[in-house]
């Protein structure tokens, strides 16, 4: 008898309170702040939020939001803060992946440190593959200056080796790799390339832009496993340091099947927008932006390329180098095949997102844009063609991103790593127009925040600190380093929330009823807190659609 009465009264219990059903989503959060928007006042921050499914559909008080949320499991955030989820508009996820699995130079400070670990990883790895790594950076080593391929025989002489730069326009070989790739004193620099050579002309083992394209095509190809590996291990890292959404950059073929398999296969944890390299853009650029059936996965456009990067003296100027005169950088793009492309991807409302780093690089990219619009400036308004990186700028130029209605696609960290060479690279005069974020944004125009990681870690609490503090991880800057380029705390969550959610297509970035819930969950409040300690907050938790996808509490 007490048995059944003990069932009678559970069965009460459910059909007064419903349960959440066992296929539905959704929990109540709470006991923390929680910004629905980048901007506004205490209704900006609502005791609670509900998400049943994929959506928010509730904010507001805790009390109304356990009347929402009954059946719900609840997360109590204990102090923690709940931000609109963090969006990367710039990143390259198979090397990121790639980073995880082969040689790893981002740590080393000196020539001698990336010759010792060479040699570690060969001892470690040993065979007659080609050792391939990525991540060193000269410009804060003592040496003061590119390695060579003598560097690098003298610790590995007999077999292959390509070592990228961490800016990902560069590469040094060493005389294995050159024999490999047939390059000598004779070989002539490609077109948007350049093979730097010696007092004697011979070759120094450094291929800087589309020179590079004369090892890498002569290198095993990848094949879908490891492909799929190396983006399996960046969309799981991704998920873990708080991002939801990732636009993915230079997108191949292969990448996007190993993408929609990842999707389809349910092991997919954020969403990843995609712009595919020209090569394998005929399917975009015949049908316009599409989807996968799981909608994780969208093809947004094409990348293209004007000029290479300024710590290769490959961004484009409209003066010679400071540091060279000899050289003004390069140009990769060729003006009548990209107009061809220009207009086909704005008759099928495709997004362009044109690579620009020198202010000759970024004013041709400007005047294409413009050649290819026309008159139709309020269609390509709306489709947010982008310049990406856009980092100098002649300050005439600026004014011309908002008039055309062109993103600014930035990375703040670049300002962190490029504080250490690019006076010496463009003298006092041209760095007014240098990672010029408060210029752009005061004049309407449109940025988005990114990390172009593997060149950068990847981390948006590094982001985010550069954006608002301008200066390197231990607080230091340099004296024409213009800290007036600064922005807002407020700005820089909004150029990593709104405006990228808005520029991919969407119409939320919030969180607010209706909207999906995609929430970057902090262990501290990045908005108020002192600059330093923006780098020690801890990712904690990462919702997308709804959905847990990393649990670091």
């Amino acid at each position: 008898m007490i048995r059944l009465l003990s069932l009678v009264l559970a069965l009460f219990a459910l059909a007064v309170i419903p349960a959440a059903r066992a296929d539905e989503r959704g929990f109540l959060m709470f006991g923390g702040t929680i910004y629905v928007s980048p901007v506004g006042g205490a209704a900006n921050r609502p005791e609670a939020l509900v998400v049943r499914g994929e959506k928010i559909v509730f904010t507001g008080s805790l009390t109304a939001a356990r009347a929402k949320a009954r059946g719900l499991p609840e997360i109590d955030l204990k102090g923690a803060v709940a931000y609109p989820g963090f969006i990367d508009s710039h990143v390259h996820l198979t090397g990121v992946g790639l980073r995880e699995m082969t040689l790893n130079l981002d740590q080393v400070t000196s020539l001698a440190q990336l010759t010792h670990a060479l040699h570690a990883w060969d001892a470690a790895h040993p065979g007659e593959g080609p050792i391939v790594g990525r991540g060193w950076i000269e410009t804060h080593w003592p040496e003061g200056r590119f390695p060579t391929r003598a560097d690098l025989d003298a610790v590995v002489p007999g077999r292959v080796v390509v070592l990228e730069r961490a800016d990902g326009h560069a590469v040094v070989l060493n005389t294995a790799a050159l024999q490999l790739a047939g390059i000598d004193a004779s070989t002539l620099d490609p077109i948007g390339g350049r093979i730097e050579r010696d007092a004697e002309g011979q070759p120094t083992g450094m291929l800087i832009d589309t020179a590079a394209g004369l090892i890498e095509k002569r290198l095993p190809q990848l094949t879908m496993e490891t492909r799929a590996e190396a983006l399996r291990k960046a969309v799981e890292l991704y998920a873990a340091r708080g991002w939801t959404t990732a636009v993915n950059m230079s997108t191949s073929a292969d990448d996007l099947r190993a993408l929609f398999a990842l999707a389809a296969d349910g092991k997919l944890p954020i969403r990843v927008d995609v712009f595919m390299i020209p090569e394998d853009s005929a399917e975009v650029l015949e049908r316009g932006p599409y989807a996968d059936p799981t909608g994780r996965v969208r093809v947004r456009g094409v990348k293209l390329y004007m000029d290479g990067a300024l710590g290769s003296r490959g961004a484009a100027l409209l003066k010679p180098y400071t540091d060279r005169p000899d050289t003004s950088g390069l140009l990769i793009a060729q003006h009548r095949p990209t107009l061809a492309i220009l207009r086909q991807a704005l008759k099928v409302k495709a997004q362009i997102a044109f690579h620009a780093i020198g202010d000759r690089g970024n004013r041709l990219v400007l005047d294409w844009f413009e050649e290819a619009i026309g008159d139709d400036r309020d269609a390509a308004r709306g489709l947010y063609w982008r310049v990406e990186h856009a980092q100098i700028l002649d300050v005439c130029d600026i004014p011309r991103f908002a008039s055309l209605g062109i993103v600014a696609s930035m990375q703040p960290s670049h300002a962190i790593g490029d504080l250490y060479f690019a006076p010496s690279r463009l003298g006092p005069n041209r760095l007014e127009g240098a990672y010029a974020w408060r210029s752009l944004i005061d004049r309407v125009a449109t940025v988005v925040f990114g990390t172009d990681a593997p060149v950068e870690v990847g981390d948006p609490r590094i982001e985010f600190y550069a954006a608002v503090t301008r200066k390197d991880l231990l607080g230091r800057s340099g004296p024409d380093w213009h800290l007036e380029q600064a922005i807002p705390r407020d700005a820089a969550l909004t150029a990593f929330t709104i405006t990228p959610n808005k520029v991919g297509g969407g119409d939320c970035g919030v969180l607010v009823q209706s909207c999906p819930a995609d929430i970057t969950v902090f262990s501290g409040d990045i908005l108020t807190i002192p600059n330093a300690d923006i780098l020690k907050v801890k990712p904690l938790l990462t919702v997308v659609a709804g959905r847990i996808v990393h649990d670091g509490r």
